[in-house]
């Protein structure tokens, strides 16, 4: 939560933004080269590259369960957790905490995603011993107290409150329950009209002490540091965290499979439309095949196939996109565009039009060539700070990759012939889409799903 009273808290920021974007770029090989798969005395690990080029530390890490954790009455409880982990705790009231941050310039922050509760921590060199005493207080003794859980509880029910009245937001809530049913991934991370007012202060502390322990832990570490420096520091951080979480099983599953089609009517000047089906889990052997033909297809909002189609050819929308998601139990490919209300039928139609012409010819070869090169050059964008190198180096823990394949992933994306994309593209899209529509109505183009049943195995 970031505490918008101080106008000395944005000074501050803008100090530590400018150091960031400072640093050199470092190529992937040499990012692997640095890599150092470290062990705390106290037996915390991570990943940890030091870099003295500015007198920078960034630091990202997760523990393993995120929002499937929340009780299924009760969604919203990670979310919550993470807007509060920072109003105070230890000895200091929220205005003291999030004045001793703004003094030291340091950035703290906390996110649920689907799998995992995150965190994040950037601070200057000198106030590493302030930032890191900081954040062990708000994981190991947040107060969760009456006035503050109300006053962010407000602010949140007051955000899905517009949520109500955003086709985008809507299209993607109903597309999660159409692809996923009642399993935890069908849920929003930030729960639901219903869900939020019932979550009590017990409900927070259960996620806290049930979630945050060590053996889920996950951390990366990108900065002006030496190794013994941050082995201390890590124990202090997280030593007093419980040794293991006790996680509610979550099943795996996979998404609804295609054609279905879902309509939610909203009074709105343009409708929004939400695609998608089951996707590519991260290890499966075939993912970077995915990987690339996704990218031919969707992944480029300027040269992909559905931009050309949609946008450059027939003017329909906008942008148009489409990506790969993919989660600890399941995957998804997922893409979204919006346009007029009375031109909506005709966008499904071109997306549908050139989903299926992928699915049965795959791309060209020069279109392969094309994304190899792109993806391959690309990741050097990626590595340009300190927090992006961090928060590469905790998404491949968190995928379960080795510590080298940084260097290893040029390789992996040239090993992808024209038969893997082909086959990986029909996986893909051969069965066709999940679409939600969310605007006017009627639109004879934008039926619920009952018009066109699923085909049968």
């Amino acid at each position: 939560m970031t505490y918008p009273f101080l106008r000395m808290r944005g000074i501050a920021l803008s100090v530590v933004t400018s150091v960031t974007l400072s640093l050199a770029s470092i190529s992937p090989s040499q990012a692997a080269a640095k890599i150092q798969h470290m062990i705390s005395p106290g037996g915390i690990e991570a990943w940890f590259v030091q870099d003295a080029t500015v007198p920078l530390i960034a630091m990202e890490y997760s523990f393993a369960g995120g929002s499937a954790q929340d009780p299924k009455d009760k969604s919203g409880v990670a979310n919550l957790v993470g807007e509060l982990l920072d109003e105070g705790s230890g000895n200091l009231d929220s205005k003291t905490f999030h004045e001793r941050l703004d003094r030291r310039a340091i950035e703290l922050s906390f996110n649920a995603t689907r799998d995992t509760f995150r965190g994040s921590l950037r601070m200057l060199r000198d106030n590493k011993d302030e930032a890191f005493d900081l954040l062990r207080m708000a994981l190991t003794s947040p107060h969760f107290d009456t006035a503050d859980v109300e006053r962010i509880r407000s602010q949140v029910i007051s955000g899905l409150r517009r949520e109500t009245t955003n086709p985008t937001s809507l299209a993607s809530r109903k597309f999660l329950e159409v692809a996923f049913g009642d399993h935890p991934y069908g849920r929003q991370t930030n729960g639901n009209l219903d869900s939020v007012p019932t979550i009590a202060v017990a409900d927070l502390k259960d996620y806290v002490g049930r979630v945050l322990a060590k053996d889920g832990l996950k951390i990366a570490v990108v900065g002006d540091i030496d190794p013994a420096t941050l082995g201390k520091l890590l124990d202090h951080t997280f030593g007093s965290l419980p040794a293991k979480a006790n996680l509610t099983p979550v099943p795996d599953v996979e998404a609804a499979k295609p054609p279905q089609r879902a309509f939610v009517t909203l009074d709105v000047p343009q409708t929004v439309i939400a695609f998608g089906g089951p996707g590519v889990k991260r290890s499966d052997p075939n993912f970077m095949a995915a990987y690339v033909v996704n990218h031919i297809l969707g992944g480029d909002g300027l040269s992909s196939r559905l931009f050309r189609e949609v946008r450059e050819k027939r003017g329909l929308a906008y942008s148009v996109y489409e990506s790969l998601l993919w989660m600890e139990h399941s995957a998804l490919f997922i893409g979204n565009t919006g346009t007029r209300a009375d031109r909506a039928g005709v966008s499904i139609d071109a997306v549908e039009r050139e989903v299926r012409r992928i699915a049965q010819a795959g791309p060209t070869q020069k279109e392969l060539d094309e994304a190899k090169s792109y993806l391959k050059g690309s990741q050097m964008l990626e590595l340009d700070s300190s927090s992006k190198l961090a928060q590469e180096l905790l998404q491949y823990q968190q995928d379960k990759l080795p510590i080298g394949y940084i260097e290893k992933r040029n390789a992996i994306i040239d090993a992808v012939t024209m038969d893997d994309a082909k086959q990986a593209a029909k996986r893909l899209w051969g069965q066709g889409l999940l679409t939600v529509v969310v605007g006017r109505a009627p639109q004879a183009a934008a039926q619920p799903a009952a018009a066109t049943p699923p085909k049968s195995d």
